[in-house]
């Protein structure tokens, strides 16, 4: 029998094993799904970084890794995978994210801060929002994630263009890529949204130059990962008044230390790496999936290119 190896921290075993066990039955796969194994009895991984597995060279037959995270830049560079490795691209996941970039563009476009904190008995009708076709929106990544973004920003009305490394002409918004494009989205945008994997051309992508070229009194959104921002440059930013506000939700060190300065800082939002996760009911198929592509010699989702880094 086809066996499943759950390498995960052990409380997500009784969330994830109804699920996995379901998208399996539907699919017509007999598959064992197991906490623990003998290495080399196994045929497929679901795994997690906070499972614990380091070394896949035991697992003589396995066939693919299945990623349970949207991010792999933990298990990219292991040298004891020796096949195919899968990231995570789930419904549930990609519903949540959306909705994360949404509700934060919304806020800083209607700026509704003003309000929410500032209930002081003071009338201010003085400025009102412009509406979301005046407002250009930047979204840095284009990837499932980013796509799902803009296109959802684009359907609220926004002005929304996008940056990917690769050209990608068919982009259902304006699309740029490149060093030059790059300048150009950050320079037209007053909201810039980051979702990018972390990768080595990914590390402090945005540094004290490119927040130079940023428009004044942009503000920037970052539920992509920690990594693409120097976290001082963006300070000093801050600080000086070259941007309104940043909404932080990813960072370099998670949990994010009590004593770090955007805990304190008034043009910073921090929230607790909350924008999206993976969710075992609809995740659980996009393992299955890969599974029963597994079996029937079909190419697997979602595949990482690992020369790339995702």
């Amino acid at each position: 029998m086809t066996r499943l190896l759950f390498s995960a921290p052990p409380a997500d075993w009784p969330v994830w094993r109804p699920h996995l066990a379901r998208a399996c039955a539907v699919r017509g796969l007999a598959v064992e799904i197991v906490d623990a194994a003998d290495p080399a009895t196994v045929d497929y991984v679901a795994y997690s970084p906070e499972g614990g597995l380091a070394d896949f060279a035991p697992f003589t037959r396995l066939r693919v890794v299945l990623s349970l995270w949207v991010g792999v830049e933990t298990i990219v560079g292991n040298d004891t995978i020796a096949v195919p490795l899968c990231r995570m691209v789930d419904p549930g996941l990609r519903a949540g994210m959306v909705e994360w970039v949404a509700g934060h563009v919304l806020r800083h476009h209607l700026g509704t801060d003003a309000h929410v904190l500032g209930q002081d008995g003071v009338w201010r009708h003085d400025v009102v929002p412009p509406l979301a076709r005046d407002r250009r929106v930047g979204v840095v990544g284009l990837g499932e994630l980013g796509l799902a973004c803009a296109l959802a920003l684009k359907g609220l009305g926004f002005d929304v263009a996008g940056w990917s490394r690769r050209p990608k002409p068919d982009a259902p918004v304006p699309s740029h890529s490149g060093e030059a494009g790059l300048a150009t989205l950050l320079a037209r945008s007053e909201i810039i949204v980051l979702l990018l994997p972390a990768t080595p051309a990914t590390e402090r992508l945005i540094d004290a130059d490119r927040l130079a070229s940023i428009r004044p009194g942009a503000v920037l959104i970052n539920p992509g990962r920690g990594a693409l921002i120097d976290d001082e440059a963006l300070l000093a930013a801050l600080d000086a008044g070259r941007l309104a506000h940043a909404t932080l939700d990813v960072f370099r060190e998670e949990p994010l230390p009590p004593s770090h300065r955007f805990w304190s800082h008034p043009r910073v939002t921090v929230t607790p790496h909350i924008a999206s996760a993976t969710r075992p009911e609809s995740a659980a198929d996009v393992v299955a999936e890969n599974i029963r592509r597994g079996e029937a010699g079909l190419p697997f989702l979602h595949e990482v290119d690992r020369k790339h880094g995702y």
